[in-house]
């Protein structure tokens, strides 16, 4: 067995160990998820607070925390990954602050299981058409199927770098993987795992961070090395790489060629924190809220979420940094979809391919963190809420666990086709889903929670608003340049927000007893 083999098969191993936990922990939660529909989609409320804070971060912030966020950073340079890291962190802050005690409260008050449900509930929608429980469902499966193709994106990177083979075929391994887990466990092994996945995530995230810089000569070493690069060090610049028509980065006498640095505006800079907003809209976090077990614990889950979140990102930002330093000229980086694998490639490189393994299992983590969760609301959204919801009220568990599962694979195949292309950009892929959800749910999750006025055809209009200016800014609007370009969130948000106000003001009151939920579920005991 030759060297090179030999260490492809001590880092199997060691991912093949990992995947073996993540499995018995789904084999073990199976029976309890498998008894009801609530309990496979929700587990029965109870999640604590180390589980509810680190599965909500791990399962949100997926691949693209180890390969999109440094491939970024190793790219650029640190402005662009710094501020985007800088919006998520207040926006994580932020949210577990101020939505979800309400969030638990309200969702309990109005027995929501899922975040469709959830508004169709808020409003007390009655009747065969319920239109703002099937106009958030469809975003969710839309949005969804996007994400779960980041996910099959990164799992196919992962496993065809690590393993030296073809993409394809190791992108549909990794789809199997997390399909097969995401049946067998429900909401509850998928949270438990995910608690699992978010400490592998963090400790990966800092022995490569650590051994990097050490590769590298120490922190003096990397910034005397990146300094002359034009833009890369700086806060309010942007590193351009000179690249040829194939989008490889140019090499000359060994060093990797750049252009003039580009400006990183004040605009620019809201633009990109606002990566922040979106977390008030993203169903994979809200619905932690949904299951924590105690109000009172929800305090700790902060602090624990913001902790790690603080960490995690702050480690991926300077792996992209320290990567640049002491591996510039590797061809396995030189293009900005490539510059994604700079985790792999330093683990790699610098661990014994048993610890490299452990490593690797952490992007694995980060993808089925997140996938599973992705894979479960959407196939919520299509079996409770749409098919229970609107077209078979009289559906038994049964029924609702079989459209699930039929639901959960058509979204799979739909990540897959949205995956296939193995040049595609985990970072640009999940830009967009998380400005969907951002923009079409964040704005009615607060005007639900802390507005009485809200109407319902307001929430209606405001969550189409949203959502369609997503699309309308990122392929009609943003190609424009210059002022333009900014990340289609902020202004579809605003949108939204402007949107619902208006509608609401110029419309009815809400009814009596939509009121009076609103105001018997914010002191509801829970």
């Amino acid at each position: 067995m030759s060297t090179s083999t030999s260490s492809i098969t001590q880092t199997a191993i060691a991912m093949g160990l990992y995947l073996l936990i993540v499995i018995v922990v789904g084999i073990v939660f199976a029976k309890r998820a498998n008894e009801n529909s609530d309990n496979f989609f929700l587990g029965g409320r109870s999640l604590g607070p180390w589980v509810a804070a680190m599965s909500a971060e791990a399962s949100d912030m997926s691949g693209w925390l180890l390969m999109g966020l440094p491939g970024v950073a190793y790219w650029c340079g640190i402005a662009d990954a710094f501020w985007t890291a800088i919006g998520l962190l207040i926006g994580t802050y932020l949210n577990w602050l101020l939505v979800s005690k309400r969030l638990r409260r309200y969702s309990t008050y109005t027995k929501s299981i899922t975040l469709p449900e959830f508004f169709s509930n808020r409003f007390r929608e009655k009747g065969k058409l319920r239109p703002l429980l099937i106009i958030a469902s469809l975003f969710i499966l839309v949005f969804f199927a996007v994400y779960v193709g980041s996910c099959f994106a990164t799992a196919g990177k992962l496993f065809a770098q690590l393993f030296n083979a073809p993409y394809i075929p190791m992108m549909l391994l990794g789809a199997v993987i997390v399909i097969f887990y995401t049946l067998l466990g429900g909401f509850l092994a998928e949270s438990v795992s995910d608690f699992i996945q978010g400490i592998i995530m963090i400790v990966a995230l800092v022995a490569v961070l650590a051994i990097g810089i050490w590769h590298a000569g120490g922190v003096g070493a990397i910034r005397d090395n990146l300094k002359n690069i034009p833009g890369f060090m700086d806060f309010f610049g942007i590193a351009s790489p000179a690249t040829g028509g194939d989008g490889i980065q140019l090499i000359e006498s060994g060093k990797p060629l750049f252009g003039e640095a580009g400006k990183y505006g004040l605009l620019t800079i809201v633009s990109t924190m606002s990566w922040g907003l979106g977390y008030f809209g993203m169903p994979q976090v809200l619905l932690r809220f949904f299951a924590i077990r105690k109000l009172s614990e929800l305090r700790r889950s902060r602090i624990i979420a913001t902790v790690w979140c603080t960490i995690s990102l702050a480690a991926a930002v300077v792996i992209g940094i320290v990567g640049r330093a002491g591996f510039a000229t590797n061809s396995e980086l030189l293009t900005s979809g490539g510059a994604e694998g700079v985790f792999i490639t330093i683990a790699s490189t610098l661990f014994h391919p048993l610890v490299a393994g452990v490593m690797m299992a952490g992007i694995l983590a980060a993808v089925m963190s997140s996938s599973d969760s992705y894979l479960l609301i959407a196939s919520s959204a299509l079996a409770k809420d749409i098919f229970k919801g609107v077209i078979k009220k009289d559906a038994t568990d049964k029924n609702i666990m079989l459209v699930s599962r039929i639901a959960l694979m058509l979204v799979a195949v739909f990540g897959v086709v949205i995956a296939w292309n193995k040049d595609s950009n985990i970072f640009k892929i999940v830009s967009f889903a998380w400005a969907g959800f951002g923009a079409a749910f964040g704005p009615l999750v607060l005007f639900s929670l802390f507005w009485k006025r809200l109407t319902h055809i307001g929430a209606v209009a405001g969550t189409l608003a949203g959502g369609i200016m997503v699309f309308v800014w990122k392929f009609l609007i943003k190609p424009n340049g210059g002022v333009w370009g900014i990340y289609e969130l902020l202004p579809a948000f605003l949108v939204s927000c402007i949107v619902i106000v208006v509608v609401s003001l110029v419309t009815a009151k809400p009814s009596a007893e939509v009121q009076g939920d609103f105001e018997a579920a914010k002191t509801f005991e829970c």
